[in-house]
């Protein structure tokens, strides 16, 4: 019987390999930001969902679209507005006829059935259509008139929202965000950058990404992170970050305890310790560190913490609230 450690060493120079693979072809196209490139990452392997808000043209679209090339996997590309309906989404069953003559309702397949799906502006979709991304998140599957259909693997929905223009917008439920791996913020670039960006653009056309793996590869990804081991010490720092957004949470800093109304939910450990394995891996290492779970707290925890309305009075931002949360939590 092969020892499980010695399986995850055999896999995990492919993990890094795919990973560094995917790393260096985007930044070909994608300019900066390495942190956001590997969170986006960090989620993709993890099959989880990710929430990008950043203003318009920082190339959120181009970052997800490369990822899917540089995968070889099936991308689309969803532009919510008020007036999407839930079946442009999801699919719904059409009357079609056979080449018999016989009439009969066939399922055709929405946006949604691809391996790499961006919503983009989310927030704009009304609350009935954004729920119809919630059962495709959350369960892995679509159910149009009683009928469930799978959503093949890998599958991973990156959706974006503009924090600037807020008329005509539908704020995401709790319910949804907490669906969200992360939520990752897309800075504007510096001079340097924005350099950069202007030769790749209006120069020679952008190379195309280079796919090197397949879904096989990416869906197996996911197996070989969960086989990490996590000790106690950092498993209960990621749980005591957890606790410490709640305001009645042991380690509560007093921000929380001021302007927040209900804090993180398990999903955030989930998030936390997955992503913690990733790293781990990455780093040639197969056991978690409490520094690989501090270093994936922020975009796992900052969309969790729901705020109170004292502190949209005060002008308290989600971020100095994370912020005071991992500082007054040790390091376990």
């Amino acid at each position: 019987m092969t020892d499980p450690t010695t399986a995850i060493e055999v896999h995990a120079a492919s993990f890094r390999e795919c990973f560094d693979h995917l790393r260096t072809e985007i930044g070909r196209v994608f300019v900066g930001q390495p942190d956001l490139v590997d969170h986006v990452l960090l989620c993709f392997f993890c099959q989880g969902h990710a929430l990008i808000e950043g203003p318009p043209g920082l190339g959120k679209t181009l970052l997800v679209r490369t990822l899917s090339q540089a995968v070889d996997l099936q991308f689309a590309r969803i532009q919510c507005t008020p007036d999407l309906m839930p079946a442009d989404v999801s699919g719904t069953n059409l009357l079609t006829e056979s080449p018999g003559g016989r009439r009969e309702f066939t399922f055709q397949r929405g946006p949604l059935f691809a391996n790499v799906v961006l919503a983009d502006e989310i927030n704009r979709a009304t609350p009935r259509t954004q729920a119809a991304f919630l059962e495709a998140m959350q369960e892995g599957h679509v159910t149009v008139f009683g009928v469930t259909h799978p959503i093949e693997a890998p599958f991973s929905v990156f959706a974006t929202q503009n924090p600037i223009e807020m008329e005509g917008t539908y704020p995401l439920p709790e319910a949804q965000l907490d669906r969200f791996f992360f939520k990752l913020n897309a800075r504007v670039p510096g001079i340097e950058e924005m350099a950069e960006i202007m030769a790749r653009t209006t120069g020679d056309p952008l190379p195309a990404p280079v796919p090197r793996f397949g879904a096989a590869t990416v869906a197996s990804m996911l197996t070989l992170v969960k086989q990490v081991k996590i000790a106690q010490a950092p498993l209960l720092l990621a749980l005591r970050l957890v606790r410490a957004t709640h305001p009645d949470g042991e380690h509560a800093p007093e921000s929380v305890r001021l302007y927040v109304r209900y804090g993180a939910s398990p999903r955030a450990a989930q998030a936390m310790i997955l992503a913690a394995k990733a790293l781990a891996l990455l780093d040639g290492r197969y056991h978690v560190s409490s520094e690989d779970v501090r270093r994936v707290a922020w975009p796992a925890l900052n969309h969790r913490a729901i705020r109170n309305f004292r502190a949209e009075i005060d002008h308290v931002p989600q971020e100095t609230i994370i912020d005071d949360v991992l500082a007054a939590v040790g390091e376990g």
